[in-house]
């Protein structure tokens, strides 16, 4: 990967609770390095990792340990539904395991 791929690859880390969450909320964010050590736990942990390079602009910058914006719920619903959806199935559409 180039420098400046590296330096521009953001990483979200998104919980959501139902029944303790009343909404997901970002629990980890950030840019090169820190998006990728944020991968590498994901990793590390098995936690699904998708790309959505569109929704990752949209939630780099809100505040951590704080719900989603209800303007956000839709998009991020529909990335957890997938997940959700093909929870071992690192070969479906748009999902990439830990990388």
């Amino acid at each position: 990967m180039s420098d400046p791929d590296r330096l521009s690859r953001m990483a979200i880390a998104i919980r959501y609770l139902p029944g303790e969450d009343g909404a997901p909320v970002v629990v980890a964010s950030g840019r090169g390095e820190v998006a990728k050590a944020i991968l590498e736990q994901a990793a590390l942990y098995k936690i699904p990792v998708t790309e959505n390079p569109p929704l990752a602009k949209m939630l780099i910058g809100l505040p951590l340990d704080h719900p989603i914006p209800v303007d956000f719920y839709e998009a991020v619903a529909l990335v957890l539904a997938h997940l959700y959806r093909y929870p071992g199935d690192e070969e479906s559409p748009g999902r990439k395991a830990g990388s």
